[in-house]
């Protein structure tokens, strides 16, 4: 019997239509997965070649047409700890004020818009700055210092952001019932929220940790050098890094034919890096979430 408020027709026009946007839904999806692993396919099938034991471990030689890159994975790992060691502590504890100690208002939301348009700011605009304050300015010069901040403010926004969310996804019953309980804010904030929200937090922290590694612009301007085959011995020298080994044995050299597959392997060294970084925060977000479940 058909209904008089909604006729068969109108039913199966909304059930098509409902197929048709299902539809475009899942073709969009499966194209995005399908251009990701085209990507990593090209970049496995070119680099994978050049990958040795030999090339993970030994310094660049002859113009950097042979050898390996030992020296940027190094200059990599020590921008990421020093970046996480400046953005880390400043954007947990930025976020946690936010959340729990400033009060509602329009100041709150005007740092939270101004922190949006901080992570919204070009790379290259946080590695001129980096280079006029912390190489020019304060006298870094170009070094490990001066770029792990740079990349620590080039975070930052990520950390506070992601901090905040997850703090303001714990229920406020939560805090009540640790109050009433006779606890004060501090001990309840270190004891009760922040275990409960460390599963995102920690991701955030990671996945920011990720996006460092892949950034070549602001490196470019403070700490990142063009051939440094030897380690450096403090946090005041250069270094060399991936994403500029990268960009520059891709853009300018005298020999490409041998320069292009080094180019290759740099890069598939450089994903799993970032792929390794992000199995990690789902390993650490897994872990905290069964621990918070359990206590």
């Amino acid at each position: 019997m058909e209904n008089k408020l909604f006729p068969k027709s109108y039913a199966q026009r909304k059930r098509r239509s409902q197929k048709i946007a299902f539809g475009i839904f899942s073709f969009l999806s499966y194209a995005i997965v399908a251009i990701l692993f085209t990507i990593l396919g090209f970049i496995i099938y070119k680099g994978i070649g050049v990958i040795s034991w030999e090339f993970l471990t030994t310094a660049p030689t002859n113009g950097m047409t042979s050898g390996g890159i030992w020296p940027a994975i190094v200059g990599t790992f020590y921008l990421m700890v020093g970046s996480a060691l400046f953005a880390f502590p400043v954007g947990v504890m930025s976020g946690i004020y936010m959340n729990e100690y400033a009060p509602r208002g329009k100041f709150v939301r005007f740092i939270r818009v101004m922190t949006n348009n901080l992570s919204g700011i070009p790379s290259i605009v946080f590695g001129l700055f980096g280079m006029t304050l912390f190489v020019n300015y304060l006298g870094f010069g170009d070094s490990i210092l001066a770029g792990s901040l740079t990349l620590g403010f080039l975070c930052l926004p990520l950390v506070i952001r992601t901090t905040e969310e997850a703090l303001k996804a714990i229920p406020d019953t939560f805090r009540e019932g640790s109050r009433a309980l006779g606890a004060t804010k501090l001990q309840t904030i270190w004891h009760i929220i922040l275990p409960m929200g460390a599963p995102n937090i920690i991701t955030g922290l990671i996945l920011a940790l990720g996006r460092v590694s892949g950034e070549t612009a602001p490196i470019l301007f403070t700490c990142a050098a063009y051939f440094l085959p030897q380690l450096p011995s403090s946090i005041l020298d250069q270094c060399m890094a991936l994403p500029y080994h990268l960009y520059v044995i891709s853009t300018s050299g005298t020999d490409m034919a041998a320069q292009l597959p080094i180019a290759y392997g740099t890069s598939l060294v450089l994903i799993v890096m970032i792929l390794f970084i992000n199995l990690v925060a789902n390993a650490l977000r897994k872990y905290f979430s069964n621990k918070v479940k359990m206590n």
